[in-house]
């Protein structure tokens, strides 16, 4: 085992530029930890606002960033159970915010937040999964209790966690309403299996009263606090709300009213954890992917620490719907692709 790994490692807020490759100790899984040999991870928005330096409290410097990743399991503590060689994922648990994340070869996690899984799948796919699956898993069971035949609209479809909300929201037997601001997305929006692909603009009310002339059953709310009246104004009473993220950066409604909530109407939200995703619900989705019943968005693939600038870069740019994936492993996809 090296002493040493590569890693990218922030001791402040950094540009692009400063996303480059250092040297750091390997580090050693302590009682009730697990090592893992890292293989591909996500890029999500907050490890941006991280390395800008706007993060929240429960975020500090040095660091190394990264909320999510899937591996195989290096070393294990004491009174870990898991086996070296196992395949896993892992996200949230303070990962990449109050201890070292995975932009990394190696990262050390609480056992309990490892989740074992088999699969064939690519890297670079599986990669995509853990945190964008979490969350939109947790919002649509946990949230929202999303139930076979109703109807559910997905505020910001085309976001990563809109996408894969889509697709396990079709999945659970729903019918899927789903907006973007960009008709030229619509395409993006049915291939991730939604049945009604709409504009958010200011006819998007008529346009789902004319779908749900009663009011739908349930919505994610993934464009914003902001946004939220309009949307509870399209449930139905006994329907459901659930605030999940915020897309336009409007995390708070200032001068909150309760009597924003129309009468007989829930508002929910969901932040969850990696508890939130049982291995079983996780091997289910694995399953549905290797079948091709849930269709995952991937914006593009990056091949090592070398081009994680790139990535935050695309991510950035908002250009390409789905999630960008860097990968630490040899895989079939050796660069930047277009999915």
């Amino acid at each position: 085992m090296p002493e040493t790994m590569r890693a990218i490692r922030l001791t402040g807020p950094a540009t692009l530029d400063e996303l480059t490759p250092t040297e750091v100790p390997v580090p050693g899984p302590g009682p009730g930890q697990v090592r893992i040999q890292v293989k591909a991870f996500g890029v999500n928005e907050s490890e941006v606002t991280s390395r800008k330096g706007e993060s929240d409290a429960d975020f500090s410097y040095p660091r190394v960033l990264g909320i999510e990743a899937v591996g195989v399991v290096d070393a294990v503590g004491a009174g870990v159970d898991l086996t070296p060689g196992q395949k896993v994922a892992t996200m949230m648990g303070g990962l990449g915010r109050s201890i070292d994340g995975s932009y990394a070869e190696y990262t050390v996690i609480d056992a309990a937040n490892a989740i074992p899984f088999t699969t064939n799948l690519d890297w670079d796919v599986v990669g995509a999964l853990p945190e964008m699956l979490q969350t939109a898993h947790g919002s649509l069971t946990a949230g929202l209790r999303l139930e076979a035949g109703q109807t559910v609209l997905i505020h910001g479809g085309t976001s990563t966690v809109g996408l894969t909300a889509i697709a396990i929201a079709r999945q659970l037997g729903a019918t899927v309403i789903a907006t973007t601001r960009n008709p030229d997305r619509f395409d993006i929006l049915t291939y991730a299996g939604a049945d009604h692909a709409l504009r958010d603009d200011e006819s998007l009310a008529d346009s789902i009263r004319a779908i749900a002339p009663d009011g739908v059953d349930a919505a994610l709310e993934l464009v914003g606090a902001t946004a939220l009246p309009g949307t509870l104004s399209l449930i139905r009473p006994g329907g459901t709300v659930c605030f999940v993220g915020a897309l336009n950066g409007q995390w708070t409604i200032p001068d909150f009213s309760p009597f924003i909530i129309p009468k007989g109407v829930r508002l929910t939200s969901y932040g969850g954890d990696a508890q939130d995703l049982p291995a079983d619900a996780l091997d289910r989705y694995l399953r549905a992917i290797e079948a091709g019943t849930i269709k995952i968005v991937v914006a593009g693939t990056y091949n090592g620490l070398d081009n994680l600038a790139e990535a935050h870069r695309d991510l950035e740019s908002g250009h390409r719907p789905g999630k960008h994936v860097v990968m630490l492993a040899n895989t079939r996809t050796p660069s930047v692709v277009d999915r």
